[in-house]
């Protein structure tokens, strides 16, 4: 009785921890390499708001808002209203969606990515920190460093396109909001997608 209760616990223990980013609490600070290959800090975006979008292309709830252009539209409006959008790619090498630098490039120009930069998070660093747990998995942090929104990017868990238009577009209220200087009026909800391939 008492080897297998060990064993659990001992897959419990090796389980990775993703303790999330509070929402009110700090951002979490970090730094990465773009697709380009340079250094991209939270820090060099202090006095704006700046979303975290966690992708995976291979993900269907992904290309859910790929493949029409309504992610590279949100990306667009939020960066003309001042928003820095990070893509953030946190997929180990040999998983599902582990991307290059030079393979995102080329799916950013295929696709018509419109966010500020593509950040390779191959070792999960910014995910854990986050607590990242879907593509997409969306955080909204205001000009002032604090995560103001962490959830979905709408509020109808599905991957089919047609149900973007009928959803509450929970990522653009909260960047309104935060525009605004108001509080978020949905802080959280619940992300939805496929698992982030740590």
């Amino acid at each position: 009785m008492m080897k297998p209760l060990l064993a659990a616990a001992a897959l419990i223990i090796a389980a990775p921890a993703l303790a999330a980013a509070v929402v009110g609490q700090p951002a979490p600070a970090f730094t990465a390499t773009d697709s380009n290959g340079r250094t991209v800090s939270l820090s060099d975006f202090k006095g704006k708001p700046v979303v975290l979008e966690w992708t995976n292309a291979e993900c269907p709830f992904v290309q859910k808002y790929y493949s029409g252009g309504d992610m590279q539209k949100l990306q667009a409006d939020a960066r003309k209203g001042g928003a820095v959008w990070l893509t953030i790619n946190s997929g180990a090498e040999g998983n599902q969606g582990h991307v290059t630098g030079a393979q995102a490039n080329s799916r950013m120009r295929q696709q018509g990515f419109q966010s500020t930069a593509y950040l390779l998070d191959t070792d999960g660093t910014i995910g854990r920190a986050y607590g990242a747990r879907t593509t997409p998995h969306m955080f909204v942090i205001a000009p002032d460093g604090t995560l103001a929104y962490t959830g979905g990017i709408d509020s109808i868990p599905s991957a089919n396109p047609a149900d973007i238009a009928r959803a509450e577009p929970l990522v653009t209220l909260a960047l309104a909001d935060v525009k605004a200087g108001k509080p978020v009026g949905t802080p959280t909800s619940k992300p939805y997608g496929c698992s982030v391939k740590y």
